[in-house]
């Protein structure tokens, strides 16, 4: 990612004032409540010349937030997430990543921003990612409305889905099996900068 212009750092700025769990982003094999976090508004995006700022909750809507992006401003090559607290609908977040690279985008997580839970999934959709110095990322082990992934039978295959979308994005099916253990729904487990790498996260 090429470095950023003065405009893009000043929003930049303004955005990271409202990241509710930074202290937590040095953290990395810690766990947090995520309960600071769920008064995050949806995800809004601004986009200052080929870069997007992302920031809030991914809702069902976030496919289309990414198409219109794209149809809007054909020029964006790469998406900021300042702070992705988690996804309201994981199905369209998985759509939403699969788009993003479909479209070749590149993903940055902000310099001391945060992405956590389905915000992971939607990084994982960069051709080229990267984190800032001082991100925070965040997972745990899901939980819909009506199971929890501890109680599914591991042949079930509802993991199938998820183990094939990572594999999609160049992250191994051994990351899917560690976010399940690495906490339980209403926690979330930091990874260190040295798991970013491992599970192939990072391109770069």
């Amino acid at each position: 990612m090429q470095a950023l212009t003065g405009r893009q750092s000043v929003w930049l700025s303004i955005l990271a004032t409202v990241l509710v769990i930074s202290g937590c982003a040095n953290m990395g094999g810690s766990q947090a409540s995520v309960g600071a976090a769920r008064a995050s508004a949806p995800l809004a995006v601004f986009v200052d010349e080929d870069v997007a700022y992302l920031s809030g909750y991914l809702t069902s809507e976030v496919p289309e937030q990414i198409t219109s992006l794209i149809n809007d401003y054909p020029n964006v090559t790469d998406l900021v997430l300042v702070d992705v607290p988690g996804s309201l609908d994981q199905d369209a977040t998985i759509e939403a990543a699969r788009l993003i690279r479909r479209f070749e985008l590149n993903t940055h997580i902000a310099k001391t921003g945060y992405v956590l839970s389905g915000g992971v999934d939607l990084f994982l959709g960069g051709v080229e990612r990267t984190i800032g110095a001082g991100a925070g990322v965040g997972v745990h082990s899901w939980r819909d409305v009506s199971h929890a992934s501890d109680d599914i039978d591991l042949s079930d295959p509802v993991h199938a889905s998820y183990v094939n979308f990572y594999l999609a994005m160049g992250v191994p099916e051994r990351f899917y099996w560690f976010t399940l253990d690495a906490a339980p729904a209403e926690r979330i487990y930091f990874l260190s900068p040295e798991e970013f790498y491992d599970y192939r996260l990072v391109t770069d």
